[in-house]
Parts: C-alpha cells; sequence; structure tokens
C-alpha cells in the first residue's frame, strides 16, 4: 500500500473507531458516497461551522445570515443556469459498467488508459469498450404533491448560493443593508456526482458555507483580492499549516463565462493537491439573470449618489464536510517515543487540532474512583461546561491509556483530580502537545484554558 494510501486508510479508520465518520446505512451494505456523523464527528462539524459563522458573521458589520430554503422554485435553477448546463460528461463502459467523467478520464484519474486499434480509449477497469460521451445533469430531481407528472417536478438544490440572490432585495431592505455587504447561508447541498470519492471530500449530500458580498462595480477587483487573502488566512488562523496550503488561480478556459476571476483555495491531502473553497467574481451575471426571468427589479438605488446599479458579486464558497475532512488529515501525527520505563519505542497518535476546532476542550479524570474523586471531578466539568468549554468526563482505565484516548481524538487538555486536589484544590493539566504537565488552581481552571486556547500556535 502506497504511503498516502495507508495514510487515507488510517485516518478512515480512526474516524470509525473514534466516533467521527460513519458509513450511512452500514447495517445494510451501506450507501455509497453518503456518510453519517458519530458524536466527535457531529462536533467538529460544528465547531468548524461556528468558526466561519463568527469569522463572516458575528465578527463583522457587512454580513449577514440567511437560511433559505433546499427546495426552490424550478425557475430559480432555469434563471441560474443549471437546469440547461450543470452537468457533467459522462462515459459508460459497456463491460463491466463503470462510469466515468470523461475529463477525468483523460487527464487520467482512473489510472492509465489504453487506445484501442480504433484509436478509442478503452476501460482503464477493465479494457472493455467505452460508450461516447453524454452530458449528465447533476441535480437531484423529486415532485411536490400527491402527482408524479412534470409539472411538479422540484429540484434538491446544489448550491446555497440561489437563495442568497432571489432574497437581495429583501434582505437590503430589511436589514437597511447598502453595498459593500454580503449575505451569508450555510445547509445542505445535492449533487448527483459521477464519481464521488476520497472519504468525505466528494459526496453526493453535504453541506456548504458561502457568502455572496455585494459591490459597486468599479469596486469589484479591490473587493475579490480583499477576500482571497481572508479566506486563505482563516486556515491559517485556525490550525492548518500554511505549508499545506496555496491559491490556484483558475486558467481561463476554466471560468465561467460571466465570470472575471476564480481562485481557489487548495490543501495538499495525501491524494494530492485539491479545492477546499473557491472566490469568484461573478460579476452582476445572477441578479440581472433572476431580474430577466422574475420581471422583478433586483438592482440597487444609492440614495447619497442618485445613481442605481446592478451589484457585482464576490462569491467565498466552501465545502463544510471537506473542511472538517481538511482538519482531521493535517491534525493528524504519528510521534514515535522511547518509553523510559519499558525500554520500548512506542506510537503515539494525536490530532492537533487547534482548540477551537477540537470536538473536546478538555477531558476531566478522577485518578481513581474513590475517596470522593468523581464527585470532585463532576463538579469541575460542570463548571468548564458553563464556562463554554467542551468536556468530556472519564474515569475507566489507568490514567495512561485514557490520555492516548483524549490524544487521539484531539482534545488539547486534560484535567486530573488527585489526592492533592483534596488536600489544596488544585488539579493537573496536561498539554496535548508537549504532554507537560502541571498544578492549577480548580477555581482558576476555566481561565486558564481559555488563555492557553488564545496562545495556541501550530508548531
Amino acid at each position: 500500500m502506497a504511503p498516502e494510501t495507508d495514510l487515507m486508510a488510517k485516518i478512515v479508520s480512526l474516524c470509525k473507531r473514534r466516533g467521527f465518520v460513519f458509513q450511512s446505512s452500514e447495517i445494510y451494505g451501506g450507501l455509497n458516497s453518503c456518510y453519517d456523523y458519530g458524536p466527535l464527528g457531529v462536533e467538529l462539524k460544528r465547531n468548524v461551522k461556528d468558526a466561519w459563522w463568527n469569522s463572516m458573521v458575528t465578527g463583522r458589520e457587512d454580513v449577514v445570515g440567511l437560511d433559505s430554503a433546499i427546495l426552490q422554485h424550478p425557475a430559480v435553477w432555469k434563471a441560474s443556469g443549471h437546469l440547461d448546463t450543470f452537468s457533467d460528461p459522462l462515459i459508460d463502459c459497456k463491460q463491466c459498467k463503470s462510469r466515468f467523467r470523461a475529463d477525468h478520464l483523460q487527464e487520467g484519474s482512473y489510472g492509465e488508459v489504453r487506445d484501442g486499434d480504433d484509436g478509442r480509449p478503452r476501460c482503464p477497469k477493465c479494457d472493455g469498450e467505452l460508450t461516447d460521451a453524454r452530458q449528465f445533469n447533476l441535480m437531484f430531481k423529486t415532485f411536490m404533491g400527491p402527482v408524479e407528472d412534470a409539472a411538479n417536478t422540484v429540484y434538491m438544490r446544489p448550491e446555497t448560493a440561489q437563495g442568497i440572490f432571489t432574497n437581495f432585495v429583501n434582505v437590503a431592505n430589511s436589514a437597511r443593508m447598502k453595498p459593500p455587504f454580503g449575505i451569508a447561508q450555510m445547509g445542505k447541498s445535492f449533487r448527483n456526482e459521477i464519481t464521488p470519492g476520497n472519504f468525505v471530500f466528494r459526496t453526493r449530500e453535504f453541506e456548504q458555507m458561502e457568502m455572496e458580498y455585494f459591490v459597486p462595480p468599479d469596486e469589484s477587483e479591490k473587493w475579490f483580492e480583499y477576500w482571497v487573502e481572508e479566506r486563505f488566512e482563516w486556515y491559517v488562523r485556525n490550525g492548518v499549516r500554511r505549508s499545506k496550503l496555496r491559491q490556484r488561480p483558475h486558467a481561463q478556459d476554466e471560468l465561467a463565462h460571466y465570470s472575471t476571476g476564480c481562485i481557489d483555495v487548495e490543501y495538499e491531502f495525501p491524494f494530492g493537491w485539491s479545492e477546499l473553497e473557491g472566490i469568484a467574481n461573478r460579476t452582476d451575471f445572477d441578479l440581472k439573470q433572476h431580474t430577466e426571468h422574475s420581471g422583478k427589479d433586483l438592482s440597487f438605488f444609492d440614495e447619497a449618489e442618485k445613481l442605481r446599479y446592478v451589484p457585482h458579486v464576490i462569491e467565498p464558497a466552501a465545502g463544510c464536510d471537506r473542511t472538517a475532512m481538511t482538519f482531521l488529515v493535517d491534525a493528524y501525527e504519528e510521534e514515535e517515543r522511547h518509553n523510559e520505563k519499558t525500554g520500548k519505542t512506542e506510537t503515539r497518535t494525536v490530532l492537533r487540532f487547534h482548540p477551537r476546532i477540537a470536538p473536546i476542550t478538555v477531558a476531566v479524570f478522577p485518578l481513581v474512583k474513590k475517596e470522593g474523586m468523581p464527585d470532585h471531578a463532576r463538579a469541575i466539568v460542570q463548571e468548564l461546561a458553563g464556562a463554554g468549554l467542551r468536556t468530556f468526563y472519564d474515569q475507566k482505565g489507568a490514567i495512561g491509556r485514557r490520555y492516548r484516548r483524549q490524544d487521539e481524538v484531539g482534545t488539547p487538555y486534560c484535567l486530573t483530580v488527585d489526592g492533592q486536589t483534596l488536600e489544596d484544590g488544585t488539579v493537573t493539566l496536561r498539554d496535548r502537545d508537549s504532554m507537560e504537565q502541571q498544578r492549577v488552581a480548580g477555581a482558576e481552571v476555566a481561565g486558564f484554558v481559555q488563555a492557553k486556547m488564545s496562545d495556541w500556535r501550530r508548531e
């Protein structure tokens, strides 16, 4: 097994064993490309979304939130172009029935492709004959109401952005916003991907974190550059190693016809560089399209300048699932350490999450299950939880094994109540990264941990 494949296999195994991610419908054999998030995975995703929302909305005066419906009028998708153009070129193998994206087949993403005697590519899996490419629309279709006919056809949204565009005037008027301003949204989207894969990186059901930033036309380039840098640095601020990130501008033939620029923030995964987030200058295309198809004026009137215009839009669009996966992959480390007591070399598996992202902030242990230590430890759990810190209580097993379990799920701090605690009220606080321990007054633990979180830096 190649090192990069071995690494992903270890991470996938850890995710199931420790309750981050499970295969959906596993007891029935699973459903391809669908996953369920376990107790720790739910917390990880919630922390990712909180970090994004706090950065994009809570911490700013120029961005407000929205939660639009998953099911929208079919005319929305006609206006946006999704009905006509949201498709991938599809090729099937006539022999083994495997399905491939034509562009990925040509790029060699499925492995080496042999040309047949007739000059046509053969199936990379069985060397069988391939069909001609045909366009395959990626939207999931369903029906609204009791009758399943064309008149009742609706679609599961493939992106959250269109709900923002159709509500532009509603939000601008109700929130009294003036460009430049943004509307942010998080939520589920659905794409019937031909070739999903790489664990939760590309799935058919996923969560997006998108923001549409509406600007005067002559300010679009300035704000495009601003959001590229802001979004890149967000990953660094939340613990991703800068050396594993890059910005990749789209080539001219990659851009949508209406876009004047797009830059992807990419991460170097074990399977190669792949997109985390795209920041695009969408110009005024979306608002003009919806104006034309709906007959409603989606322009903005600047009363101070006595000027009416259709704003241009800068769109930072990220995937929550692949962002959570990025934090997992980037945090994963295996350390070789010499055990002085046993004389053996041991491997410590650790997830070096930023404390802001970690599913558990502080694990609390009573050293033994007697002498009132469990009661004292549980009281500290309540105190820490009251201070907004995510806690976990564990009294089972040797203290060393409890530490190792928390290292493997990325808990930054472990707190132990021991005999000295009962004498002077101090506890032992262990740091995940350095494994150093220090005595801290029990009454000061919450503030002490919060200060350490603020000062945390990835080594």
